[in-house]
Order: C-alpha cells, then sequence, then structure tokens
C-alpha cells in the first residue's frame, strides 16, 4: 500500500482518498507560507484522510482558505461539504455550474443514486453534506486566486462536463486537471513512462470542447499536470499527443457503432482492444483480462457517455438522461 500522502514538491501534496482501490482517486493539498488549499476532495467517506494530511504538513484546520473541487463528480467533490464543516474559514470555490450542487447537493445525490442503486451509494460515497451558499464563490473564467505567497489561476474547460475548471499552480508550472487530462494510473506505467487515456463518462461528453480545453492546458507549456486519477504526471507534450490521439480514436469508435444495435457491448469491447494496442505499444505486458480488470470501471463509464453523446448527435438538444453529472 503506498503512503497515504506523499509530498510532490513545490508545496504540493498528494492525498490518497481510498476510493475503489489504492492510487486510482487523488485529492491534492497545496501549502504555501503557512496557508492551504484542498483541490478535489474524494468523496464524503474520504473526510479522515484529508485531515490526517493537514496533520501530516502540521497545519491547523484554521490555515485552510480554500476547498476547489475541479468538478461537482463524487470522486471529486463529494466530500466538500463535510471538509468544510472541518474547516471554519475555508471557502470553497466551485465551477458556476457546479456551485448551486455544492450548496444544495439534493440533485446531485438523486442522479448519481438513478444509476448506481442506494445501496452502492452509501458504501462508495457515503453522503453528500450541503455547504452553504456564504461559503460557496463561483470562479470565473480566467481568474486569479491568491494563496499565501502564490498566486493561483483558473480557466474554464468544458469537454468532460460543462461544470469542469482546471487551477495553473505558478511555482511548480503544472495545471491540476480534474479529468480534463485525462486517466494515468501507475499500474500501467512502463520504462516508456505513464501512459494516459480520456475519460468521456455521463452524461457531457463533448469531444470538440474537450479538444479545445487540453489544447490550453498545454498552451502554458507545463512542467507536469496533476491528475485525480492519479497523480502527478510529467512528460507532458508525449502524453498530450498521446491523449489527443486516443480521443480521436474513442470518436472513431463511436461513430462506427453509431447505430449498432449492441452498441454498449461494442463500445466497451472496442476501447478495450484500442487501449490494450496502445498499450502494448508501450510495452505494457500485462495480459488483456489484466488491463479490462483494472480498467473495467472506465470502460463502463465510458461507454455510457459516448452513448450519451451519440444519441445527441441524432436527437440535438434532447434533454440527458439523469446521471451523477446533473
Amino acid at each position: 500500500m503506498a503512503e497515504p500522502v506523499q509530498d510532490l514538491g513545490h508545496g504540493v501534496f498528494v492525498i490518497d482518498t481510498g476510493f475503489h482501490r489504492d492510487q486510482f482517486d487523488a485529492a491534492y493539498l497545496l501549502v504555501d507560507h503557512g496557508r492551504a488549499a484542498f483541490i478535489d476532495t474524494g468523496t464524503h467517506l474520504a473526510l479522515p484522510r484529508l485531515l490526517a494530511a493537514l496533520d501530516h504538513v502540521g497545519l491547523p484546520k484554521e490555515a485552510v482558505d480554500w476547498v476547489i473541487p475541479t468538478h461537482v463528480h463524487l470522486d471529486h467533490a463529494g466530500g466538500v461539504g463535510a471538509l468544510m464543516q472541518a474547516l471554519p474559514t475555508a471557502r470553497c470555490l466551485a465551477h458556476p455550474r457546479g456551485a448551486r450542487h455544492m450548496i444544495d447537493p439534493t440533485a446531485l445525490w438523486a442522479g448519481a443514486t438513478a444509476v448506481y442503486g442506494e445501496q452502492q451509494m452509501q458504501s462508495a460515497y457515503g453522503t453528500v453534506l450541503p455547504v452553504p451558499a456564504s461559503r460557496v464563490l463561483a470562479s470565473v473564467d480566467n481568474s486569479q486566486v491568491q494563496l499565501g505567497g502564490r498566486v493561483l489561476h483558473v480557466i474554464h474547460t468544458p469537454g468532460h462536463a460543462k461544470h469542469h475548471h482546471c487551477i495553473w499552480d505558478p511555482p511548480s508550472q503544472g495545471w491540476f486537471t480534474g479529468d480534463t487530462f485525462g486517466l494515468s494510473y501507475p499500474e500501467l506505467n512502463t520504462a516508456q513512462g505513464a501512459w494516459i487515456m480520456p475519460t468521456c463518462t455521463p452524461v457531457q461528453f463533448e469531444p470538440e470542447a474537450l479538444r479545445q480545453s487540453i489544447a490550453s492546458l498545454l498552451a502554458r507549456q507545463p512542467a507536469c499536470m496533476y491528475l485525480t486519477h492519479y497523480g502527478r504526471v510529467d512528460e507532458v507534450p508525449r502524453l498530450g499527443q498521446l491523449l489527443l490521439s486516443l480521443l480521436d480514436d474513442l470518436v472513431a469508435l463511436g461513430l462506427t457503432h453509431r447505430d449498432d444495435p449492441n452498441r454498449h457491448q461494442a463500445l466497451k469491447d472496442g476501447q478495450l482492444a484500442l487501449f490494450g494496442r496502445s498499450l502494448r505499444a508501450q510495452g505494457c505486458v500485462l495480459a488483456l483480462h489484466d488491463m479490462e480488470e483494472l480498467l473495467a470501471v472506465d470502460l463502463e463509464l465510458n461507454a455510457q457517455g459516448m452513448t450519451i453523446w451519440l444519441q445527441s448527435l441524432t436527437q440535438p438538444g434532447a434533454a440527458a438522461p439523469r446521471s451523477p453529472d446533473v
């Protein structure tokens, strides 16, 4: 088991939230001149780990100025309400489309429950607590946030979700990317480095918007990316090229199976074949069934998100089904 808190340098600490498995879901603690911010929180069940991270760096709860979910999917923001209750002076900075769900998470919880069921919601996510409206701020695209002696930059990054923003950290020359810059699991690293894949979970996957958001991140020529799934990755130009290439491949896969009566399974199988080839090209020696087991959650959710996107092409303006992304 990896250490639950790791120092990445430049005042950045990654916290393993314990969601699903080790090194699957990260929160970040950013520290500067005795002040702190959390970026993403994991689920409600991650609260003890988040507070333990403060103890790890020797800071009191009163030192936390900001809690910043990159977007309101529950593996990123489910713990915001509980954490804000524990932090007396912090403010929550959320995308304007997500801020209302931090204040009243009823629809967020109901949408997720409609997909996963009450029993799984309780075991995996615990609950979601509201944040007082007076403590929630809506982010502004291309704005700045002060933390100690550093100035963080916030940009809106749709494509994975309309309520997504990313945070630029000048001292480390890195982006906190949420899900905009994809997923990269340490188990899939090879001698050639990290591997990365797009995530297009329901219900707001928009390929062209995602391409533009990725391009905006790359335009700063970052030294690293801080992914929620999982951890810091370097070699950003190579990973950016791979991510965009696989995004194009996913779009082509979706269009190929647009009218397939067995579309959902075809999308899952097609993803596994596509990612398997990409991993083999990078020197991954895992058996295909091991890759499938490791990526099972992502293959399923990506297939759901791609299906909803394909339906939007057939029926523009059609209402999306209820899901964790409301």
